[in-house]
Order: C-alpha cells, then structure tokens, then sequence
C-alpha cells in the first residue's frame, strides 16, 4: 500500500538526493534505479541495479510503475568528455529508458534536461520554451536528442530544463562563488552587469512535482527559473546578506577583470559570468508551478545553512 510508485533515476547526485527525499516526503514510493550495487539510499521503497547505457530488460525495474523521473546523466561539469560519451550517457540511456517505459504502460516519464538544450551559455534576450531550441555544445545537444527521442515514442514525457542550479551540496562556479562571498575581503566585482537565472533545488524540486500532477497530456519541453535573475555582484550580496554582513563590493573595470581571467586561465568562467542568460518559465507556471523562492533571498538562506553547519569562516 502507499501512493504511487516512482522510478527515480540518480538518486545518488546533487539533484536526485534531493528527490529522493521531496518525493518521499510527499507520500510517492519510490524505486530508485542503481548503477551499481550500494546501499538502499534513505527514503527509497526499493533498488534495482542496472547500467542504462547497455541493453538491458527494464521489465522487472518498472513493473508497477506510474511514473520515471530521470535525473542520471553526464553532467556538463565533466569538462572534457568526448561528444560520444555524453551522447551515450545522455542520449542513448535516455532513449532506452523511454522505450521501457513506453513498453511497462508507465503513465508518465520526468526528464531532467538542462537549459542547454535551449541555448548556449549566453543569450541576448530572454529565452522562453517556445522558443527554438539552439544547443552550442555536446552536452546541450546531447540533451536536446534526448527530448527529440522521447518526442517519438507512445509515452506522456516531459522535458524539464533548469537553468543554473544552486542548493546544498552543489559544486562548479556557484560554489565557488559562495567560497569567494565568505571571504572576509572586499571584492572588486561590482562593475558586471551580466544576468543569470538560477533556481534552487526546492523549486526545481516543486517543478518536478507540478510536471508528475499535471493533467496529461504533455509531450513538451519546459523552461525552469526563479523570476528574479541576478547580476554577479548580486549574487555576492546575497550570499553575504545571508552571513550577516555588507556586500563589501568595489568597482572595477570589466576589461581589466576579463584581463586577470585570462591570465589566470578562467577566460570561459568570466565569459559565463559577465553575460546574460535570463529565462522565462511561464510554460511551467501555467501548469501551477510557483517558485519556492527568490534567487536572491534562496542564496541568502543557502549561505546562511552552510555557514551554520560548517562553522566560521577564517
């Protein structure tokens, strides 16, 4: 007995743990479907392992189930990873899980994408899920067929795709920022105006939840961002309003910032910081999704939390 059977794919990462838990904490039961053999993660009803890159008889993996949500993948952080490595582990995986899951009758398949299927790094205006999709690198193509794969089979599916997300245990550039903003020192980054939407780990949570309630069907690709994108010095301010403590940001000029990335080897990370890539979610919020938060107030409880469980910084 119980609510509905979900099968939750990489419930061990930054994203899945966290459904795994929200998805729990809601009533669902939920399969958690393994790489390899470990323990049973806390809140899952039951395993299965299974590699989703080779052939494999999914059956027994998504008898009973009423829903996939799909979060493993290759992560774009794996900076490096050749084209058909991503294609293997974002595409071909995805399509094979679809395929089972269109063969077990399963109500609806969940699919966490990425706003790289949509665009690049940057865009010059606000990108909407209406919009035509224009991947610039493998990871978003990579994404991208997944959601065509889907589009062509017998299956009620749902592409999710969230922009920059941030949360406990979240790693790459957003961590680093928050490093950077618990540093006691001033920092001269108030001169960059480039915009980012982000989304913290409970609204995309929350997304999740308002694409496994919707009234079928869907068959579509949906855009997810908190309304409120920010600019780098922002994003300090945030981070340090949650510590307590004044922005401390000084003026500086971009050129000169750009020229210090590049001498230290971060040309690509003062690209993605100094541009804008702002997004527009009123396709999921038609369907009812509300954000859980602010970007802004969710990166001043976010450092705030962190702080609290790791201690002062030096």
């Amino acid at each position: 007995m119980g609510g509905p059977l979900i099968a939750l794919t990489g419930a061990t990462g930054f994203i899945g743990r966290h459904l795994l838990r929200s998805l729990s904490a809601r009533g669902f039961r939920v399969r958690v479907l393994l790489r390899r053999p470990v323990s049973v993660p806390d809140g899952a009803s039951g395993a299965v392992v299974g590699d989703l890159t080779r052939p494999m008889n999914m059956a027994a993996a998504l008898a009973g189930v009423d829903a996939v949500v799909h979060s493993a993948g290759l992560a774009h952080a794996m900076s490096g990873a050749p084209e058909d490595d991503y294609r293997a582990s974002n595409t071909e995986a995805t399509r094979r899980l679809g395929e089972a899951a269109a063969r077990a009758r399963v109500r609806r398949f969940v699919f966490l994408s990425s706003i790289r299927a949509q665009t690049g790094w940057s865009a010059p205006g606000v990108v909407r899920d209406t919009d035509e999709p224009a991947p610039t690198d493998a990871y978003g193509r990579s994404k991208r067929d997944a959601e065509v794969a889907l589009s062509r089979l017998d299956i009620d599916w749902v592409a999710l795709r969230p922009v920059l997300v941030y949360g406990a245990g979240m790693k790459g550039n957003i961590a680093s920022l928050m490093a950077l903003a618990r540093s006691p020192y001033p920092l001269p980054l108030a001169s960059l105006g480039g915009r980012r939407s982000l989304v913290s780990l409970e609204s995309l949570s929350d997304a999740v939840m308002t694409a496994l309630d919707a009234p079928a069907p869907l068959r579509r690709s949906l855009v997810v961002a908190e309304p409120d994108p920010l600019t780098l010095p922002e994003m300090i301010a945030a981070f340090r309003e949650g510590l307590g403590r004044r922005a401390g940001l000084l003026p500086c000029p971009p050129a000169l910032l750009e020229l210090a990335c590049r001498l230290g080897g971060r040309s690509e990370a003062f690209a993605r910081v100094a541009s804008d890539l702002v997004a527009d979610s009123a396709g999921l919020s038609a369907l009812g999704w509300v954000p859980r938060t602010t970007s802004r107030a969710g990166l001043a409880a976010l450092a705030r939390s962190t702080a609290e469980a790791d201690g002062p910084s030096t």
